[in-house]
C-alpha cells in the first residue's frame, strides 16, 4: 500500500510541476534561453526507402502502419485520432528516407516539412511538444542536418537551429519533471547526442556529464542480462535505435561513461538478439508484435560479434536453439508496475521455429482501434499457454493508479534451462490462489530441432480451490492447414509446404480460430490447437511436435 501511495504522490507532484513549467506566463523563461548552435554528427542505423519521400510528397504518409492522405494540406494541419501516427508525424524517424537522395527539389522538401512544423507547432503544443516526442525529433533533426540546411538560406538555418536549441532546453528542465521512465531514458538519449553535435568548444565537459546522467538512467531501467525491465522487445528496439546512434557517433572516446555506455548497450543489443526466432523476428510477447525487420536488422548488425548461445534465460525468457529449431517461452515475470502498461498474462507461453518459419506463436498485441477490447489480447488465452478454466495467470488492474498494468503475483515464477538436455522446465503459481493448483511445463528440444517435446503437469498447492478444466493451446502460424491424420494425432502444413506432425496424450483435442496480428497486414486468420482436460492434482498431458522428412 506504502508503495501505491509512493507512485500516485510521486506522479500528480511531477505532473503539477510540468504543467507550471510549461505555463504561458513562464515558459518564456526557458524559450528564450536558445541560442546553440549544432552540427550533424550524429550516425543513422536505419535503412531509407526513396519511395516513402514520392509518397509524401503526393500528400499520402505511411507512419506507424497507417496511411493518411492530406489532400493537399501540411500532414501538421491533418487532424487525426490516430496517436501511433500523430506521435510518428511529430517525431520525424521519416527524415532518414531524404538522407540518399540527390534530387535538390526533393531534398528541400524534407527542409520545407521541418520549416512548416516550425510554423504549425514551434510554440509549445502539448500534444507535439512531449518529452518522449521530442526527443526523437531532435535526435532526428540532428542526424539529418545536413540535409535541411543544404541550399537554405540564412533565415531558414537560423529558425532551424533556433528551433533545435529551444527543444532542448525543454528537455532539460522537463525530463526530469516526466514519471515515465522510457521517456525520462529517450530524453537523457537526445541530451547526450545534443552535447556531441553542440558545435561549443566547451561542449566535450558536457558529454561526459550527460553520458553520465545516460548510464544511470540505463542502470535502474535494463537488468543484468540486457533486457529492458518491461520485457518488451518492441521498447528493446526503438531505444536501441537511439542509443546505437549516439553510442556509434561517440568515436574514440574512452572515458568511464563512455565505455559503461558502450557496455549497456552491447548487453541491450545481445538480449535482443537472443529473442529473436529463425523468423527474424522477436517473440510476440509483453506487447511486442511485428517489428521493421529492416530496421531490426540494421540496429543489430551495429553490435559486436557475438555466439548464439544454445540455451539461456534472459530477462526472464527462456530460449533453446538446436540445429534450425528455437524456442523462446515467458517464464511469466510482471515487470515492476512503472513498467508493466503493455505487459502480457502470458506464463509459461512459446513460440517455436524451425529455420525461417514459425510453427507455433502468440497472438501479439492488440491494434489501438480495438479500444477498450485490446486488453483481450493481454489475456493468457492469446498465448501458447496453459489456462485454468480460460482464466489468465495474471489480473490486468482494471481501476486504481495501476489501471491497465499487469500485477504481480504473489509467488515469483520459476524457469531453468538444461543445455546439455536442450530442456526448459518453467513453472507458474498463477492459478494457486483459485485452483490450489502449479502448472509445470517442460519443453525439449530433440533430434536437432526436428522435435518438440512438451509436457503440463498440475501440481496440488493447496489443500481446496475451485474447480475447472486445463486447457493448452497452440496458436498456429499463419497460413497453416491442419489435417487430420488419425488417432491422438494431426499433420500441420505450413505455408512453406513442411509437414508436421501434432500428437498428444492425456487430454482431447479441438481446433478452433485463431489470429496473429501484422502491423502492416493487420489480423491474420489462423487456426488454433486446443489440449483440454480436468484440472486436478496429477493431471499430465504429452504432446510433441516433429518435423517429417523425405
Amino acid at each position: 500500500m506504502f508503495e501505491s501511495i509512493r507512485f500516485l504522490a510521486r506522479r500528480a507532484t511531477l505532473r503539477a510541476a510540468d504543467l507550471v513549467l510549461t505555463a504561458p506566463w513562464l515558459r518564456w523563461t526557458w524559450t528564450g534561453l536558445a541560442d546553440d548552435r549544432f552540427a550533424a554528427a550524429l550516425s543513422e542505423l536505419r535503412p531509407s526507402d526513396p519511395e516513402a519521400v514520392r509518397d509524401m510528397m503526393a500528400g499520402r504518409y505511411l507512419l506507424a502502419g497507417r496511411l493518411v492522405e492530406t489532400g493537399g494540406i501540411s500532414p501538421f494541419a491533418v487532424d487525426t485520432d490516430q496517436p501511433d501516427w500523430f506521435a510518428a508525424l511529430h517525431g520525424f524517424a521519416w527524415l532518414r528516407h531524404f538522407r540518399d537522395l540527390r534530387d535538390a527539389g526533393e531534398r528541400g522538401f524534407a527542409r520545407t516539412l521541418v520549416l512548416d512544423w516550425i510554423g504549425h507547432e514551434g510554440r509549445f503544443e502539448r500534444d507535439s511538444w512531449t518529452p518522449a516526442v521530442t526527443a526523437q525529433r531532435v535526435l532526428n533533426w540532428l542526424r539529418h542536418l545536413d540535409v535541411l540546411t543544404d541550399g537554405a538560406g540564412s533565415g531558414e538555418v537560423r529558425a532551424i537551429q533556433r528551433s533545435l536549441s529551444t527543444q532542448i532546453q525543454s528537455l532539460k528542465l522537463r525530463s526530469r519533471l516526466s514519471a515515465d521512465p522510457v521517456e525520462r531514458l529517450l530524453c537523457a538519449t537526445a541530451l547526450t547526442g545534443a552535447a556531441i553535435c553542440d558545435l561549443d568548444p566547451e561542449s566535450e565537459a558536457d558529454i561526459e556529464h550527460r553520458l553520465t546522467r545516460l548510464d544511470a538512467e540505463l542502470a535502474g531501467q535494463i537488468d543484468g542480462d540486457g533486457m529492458h525491465l518491461s520485457r518488451n522487445a518492441r521498447t528493446q528496439l526503438s531505444l536501441l535505435v537511439e542509443l546505437a546512434s549516439v553510442r556509434q557517433s561517440l568515436g574514440g572516446l574512452k572515458s568511464a561513461p563512455s565505455l559503461e555506455f558502450a557496455a549497456q548497450v552491447e548487453r541491450m543489443h545481445a538480449s535482443l538478439d537472443a529473442l529473436t526466432l529463425g523468423t527474424g523476428e522477436p517473440g510476440y510477447f509483453n506487447g511486442c508484435g511485428q517489428l521493421a525487420h529492416d530496421t531490426l536488422i540494421s540496429v543489430q548488425a551495429h553490435s559486436g560479434e557475438r555466439r548464439r548461445r544454445a540455451a539461456a534465460i534472459v530477462g526472464g525468457y527462456a530460449i533453446l536453439n538446436d540445429g534450425e529449431a528455437t524456442v523462446v517461452a515467458d517464464s511469466g515475470l510482471a515487470p515492476p508496475p512503472v513498467f508493466a502498461a503493455d505487459a502480457h498474462a502470458s506464463a509459461l507461453a512459446f513460440e517455436f521455429s524451425h529455420g525461417t518459419e514459425l510453427v507455433v506463436g502468440n497472438c501479439g498485441p492488440a491494434p489501438a482501434e480495438l479500444g477498450a477490447n485490446r486488453d483481450l489480447f493481454r489475456q493468457t488465452i492469446a498465448h501458447s499457454a496453459p489456462t485454468i478454466a480460460d482464466e489468465s495467470s495474471a489480473r490486468i488492474a482494471e481501476r486504481g493508479i495501476f489501471a491497465g498494468r499487469l500485477l504481480e503475483g504473489a509467488v515469483p515464477p520459476s524457469a531453468e534451462v538444461k543445455a546439455a538436455d536442450h530442456q526448459m522446465v518453467l513453472s507458474t503459481d498463477g492459478y494457486a490462489a483459485r485452483f490450489a493448483l502449479t502448472i509445470e511445463r517442460r519443453i525439449t528440444l530433440l533430434a536437432g530441432g526436428a522435435t518438440l517435446v512438451g509436457q503440463d503437469r498440475l501440481v496440488a498447492s493447496g489443500e481446496r480451490g475451485l474447480s475447472g478444466s486445463l486447457a493448452l493451446r497452440f496458436h498456429l502460424a499463419p497460413g497453416t492447414m491442419v489435417r487430420q491424420a488419425g488417432e491422438g494425432m494431426v499433420r500441420l502444413v505450413l505455408a512453406n509446404g513442411a509437414v508436421w506432425t501434432f500428437l498428444w496424450e492425456g487430454a482431447n483435442l479441438r481446433e478452433d480460430e485463431s489470429v496473429r496480428h501484422s502491423t502492416s497486414l493487420g489480423f491474420h486468420k489462423t487456426r488454433q490447437l486446443v489440449l483440454e482436460a480436468e484440472a486436478v492434482a496429477g493431471t499430465e498431458i504429452a504432446w510433441i511436435f516433429t518435423r517429417e522428412t523425405g
